[in-house]
C-alpha cells in the first residue's frame, strides 16, 4: 500500500509535478488581476478550464494561501502516481 505524504517544499512539489508532466496552473474563472486564482496541477492532455502559470505565480500563491501539497509517489500496484491534492494549513516550509 502506498502512503500519501505532505509538503509545503517547492522543489519537491515542482520535481513531483514535472516527473509526471504537470503544470502550474490555475482555474481561469477564478484569476483576477492580482490574483492568480484557484491553483492546481495541469497535465496532457491540457485542460481548457486552466491557465499556465509560471512556477513563481503559482508557489507565491501557494504560500500566501498557506497551503500544503498531499500527494502520492506510487500507486498499490508500484505505477508513478497523479493523485495530489491541495490542502489548508500544515505550518511552514
Amino acid at each position: 500500500m502506498s502512503e500519501a505524504k505532505v509538503t509545503q517544499d517547492h522543489d519537491t512539489i515542482r520535481r513531483w509535478a514535472q516527473a509526471r508532466g504537470g503544470k502550474p496552473s490555475a482555474v481561469a474563472d477564478t484569476q483576477s488581476p492580482s490574483d492568480p486564482g484557484i491553483l492546481r496541477l495541469d497535465f496532457d492532455p491540457k485542460d481548457p478550464s486552466l491557465d499556465v502559470l509560471t512556477w513563481g505565480e503559482f508557489f507565491e500563491k501557494f504560500d500566501e494561501a498557506d497551503l500544503s501539497f498531499l500527494y502520492q509517489e506510487e500507486t498499490a500496484d508500484g505505477k508513478k502516481s497523479r493523485f495530489h491534492k491541495f490542502i489548508h494549513g500544515g505550518g511552514k516550509h
